[in-house]
C-alpha cells in the first residue's frame, strides 16, 4: 500500500455499510466530513465512463484546522483530509485516509508537525476501528 495513505480492506463490510461507518468514526475523533464526491456519477457525467462505487469524503477537524491556518495561511492547500471509500474486488470495501504525516512535510516547518502527527494518529484509529 501507498505510505501517503493509511487503509484497510473490509472484505465482509459492503460499500454503504462502510461509508456509513467511516463517517461515524470520523466524528468519534472530531472529524465532519464537509465535502463528499461521487467519483463514480462525476465519471458517468462527465466522461460517460462506467466506474466502481468510489467516494472521497474531505474530512476536517475545525480546531486543528483554525490552528494551523492560524500558523501557515496557505496550508489550506492541503485541506481537507481526504478518506476514500472504494468497492473491492471480490465484495466489501477498501477504506483509506491520507497520511498526514506525509502531506505535510511538504510544509517543512517543525511548528506544523505536532498537529499533523495528531491528526495522523485520530485518522489511524479511525481505520483501525473498523
Amino acid at each position: 500500500m501507498a505510505k501517503y495513505g493509511i487503509t484497510r480492506e473490509l472484505p465482509d463490510t459492503d460499500y454503504d455499510a462502510a461509508v456509513t461507518q467511516v463517517t461515524e468514526a470520523l466524528k468519534k475523533e472530531g472529524f465532519g466530513v464537509i465535502t463528499e464526491i461521487d467519483v463514480k456519477a462525476t465519471m458517468k457525467k462527465k466522461l460517460d465512463v462506467d466506474f466502481e462505487r468510489y467516494v472521497i469524503l474531505g474530512a476536517c477537524n475545525p480546531p486543528i484546522a483554525h490552528q494551523a491556518l492560524q500558523a501557515e495561511p496557505l496550508i489550506g492547500l492541503l485541506l481537507p483530509c481526504n478518506v476514500v471509500v472504494k468497492e473491492r474486488d471480490g465484495g466489501g470495501s477498501i477504506v483509506s485516509a491520507l497520511n498526514p504525516g506525509e502531506l505535510f512535510k511538504l510544509v517543512d516547518r517543525e511548528d506544523i508537525l505536532p498537529m499533523a502527527q495528531d491528526i495522523t494518529h485520530r485518522l489511524e484509529r479511525v481505520i483501525e476501528s473498523l
